[in-house]
């Protein structure tokens, strides 16, 4: 889009420089030293920055930057959430002898109906923060964070690297962590990290809008050299595409929000010389589980219960069957949930340590294709077909005539379309594009089907 009156239509002001800046550097961080303030001062004025349209800071006080270090305690954490839930207005009628099966699942529709009345009444909104959710079918929600909660993310990921050998400490004027996002218009801010030495961290947007040039985009992020990176496959691609691998020497690279294909992972590992892992979560959730291959997602030892129930009843499916994720959430006191229904498809396994595992996870539907015999085909078994040919990503349609649409980012076509008529049989429309962006921007859905199931 070229035309300058064009492109002003779809401003939004909500990503306007300084749009909603309402507190004070000392208000953001009250533990900031004199190197702290003289980082976020540099990198805010950086020759090559981006457009930032945000200023946003932990507002963590001494006690706090002690305690997000180290998890919170999961011992009898669920009957102190239930007791939490139950100050709720959505649940205030509960029993207090009700066990967890007792609570009615809920889902995104709810939070969007009456958000409020699934927060605390005795809930301490001092240390509230707001993020937006936006959902992969719309109905955005302005989810209630907590400060402690928010901060102590960041120590997760140093955790999780750790578990797989990747060590991440304040190292010099490297930024600690770099969240990516590739879009027309989005948040970006840079800010310090309280509890991590005062070492910056940013939210950039790799979207060529968002700067002076490529070029300073480039310059910046050699500069900046973020030990971790983390984004969703879209914007993870896009690194490799610019060819800013080779200017970026991360420690540990972690993807989510979107599904991470085998094959985008292996050019990440293969690139960047570092482990990636798979994060699995929600907003509204935080992390759920996580992976560091392309097996099953390990459960985090974090305030999260996981239940996989029939998507039409409050029932367990059997043992080892594909059933909707439902998940209670003990993470942020904030928002205490019970039994939320995420819209995410999965099996419940047990790994070979004794670990709880999701297996077969196919994010934000259970889509079932129908074959030319008028079998129905699980998207899961055209996860595995795309993947084992390579593809980085893909939109696959079946419209109610039975005919397929594809748009699959890389891999090899013809292996494609040989293998999605083999296992459906019906009419292909298949394309090919070179880069998973060029699939949309956001969370484009996988799949999807009008095809009666």
């Amino acid at each position: 889009m070229s035309d300058p009156d064009l492109r002003g239509a779809l401003t939004l002001a909500e990503y306007a420089p300084g749009e909603a800046a309402v507190l004070t550097d000392a208000e953001r961080w009250p533990t900031i030293d004199a190197a702290g303030a003289a980082r976020l001062t540099r990198w805010r004025a950086h020759p090559d920055a981006p457009h930032w349209t945000h200023s946003t800071g932990d507002r963590l006080s001494a006690e706090q930057v002690d305690r997000v270090r180290q998890p919170l305690s999961t011992t009898g954490w669920l009957a102190e959430h239930l007791d939490a839930a139950r100050r709720t207005l959505r649940y205030r009628g509960m029993p207090t002898d009700a066990a967890l099966e007792d609570f009615p699942t809920i889902s995104r529709a709810d939070l969007v109906d009456d958000l409020a009345a699934f927060v605390p009444l005795d809930a301490d909104l001092s240390r509230m923060l707001h993020g937006t959710s936006s959902g992969s079918t719309g109905a955005a929600l302005l989810i209630p964070d907590d400060v402690e909660e928010v901060a102590r993310g960041f120590h997760l990921l140093v955790a999780l690297a750790a578990s797989v050998g990747a060590v991440v400490r304040a190292d010099g004027e490297r930024m600690a962590v770099a969240n990516l996002v590739f879009q027309q218009q989005a948040f970006t801010y840079v800010s310090v990290i309280s509890s991590f030495a005062h070492r910056a961290m940013a939210r950039l947007n790799l979207h060529p809008s968002s700067w002076v040039d490529v070029a300073s985009r480039d310059r910046f992020l050699a500069d900046a050299d973020p030990q971790i990176l983390s984004g969703h496959p879209t914007s993870l691609a896009e690194l490799l595409d610019a060819g800013l691998d080779s200017v970026l020497h991360p420690t540990v690279i972690f993807s989510g929000a979107m599904a991470l294909s085998a094959p985008l992972r292996a050019r990440l590992e293969a690139a960047f010389a570092c482990p990636v892992i798979d994060v699995y979560g929600l907003h509204e959730t935080r992390p759920i589980a996580a992976r560091t291959d392309d097996g099953s997602f390990r459960m985090l030892d974090r305030r999260v219960h996981v239940e996989v129930l029939d998507p039409r009843r409050d029932v367990a499916v059997e043992p080892g069957a594909v059933g909707e994720i439902v998940v209670t959430a003990g993470e942020n006191p904030l928002l205490p949930l019970v039994r939320y229904r995420t819209g995410d498809f999965g099996r419940l396994v047990t790994l070979d340590d004794g670990a709880f595992g999701i297996a077969d996870l196919e994010g934000r539907d259970n889509t079932r294709f129908r074959a030319a015999d008028g079998t129905l085909v699980p998207c899961v078994e055209l996860t595995q077909q795309l993947q084992a040919r390579g593809a980085l990503g893909w939109s696959i349609e079946q419209h109610a005539d039975g005919r397929l649409y594809a748009v699959i980012s890389g891999g090899d076509e013809a292996g494609i379309r040989l293998a999605l008529t083999a296992l459906l049989g019906v009419p292909i429309e298949l394309r090919r594009v070179e880069r998973l962006i060029d699939l949309g921007e956001g969370k484009p859905r996988r799949y999807r089907s009008t095809v009666p199931d």
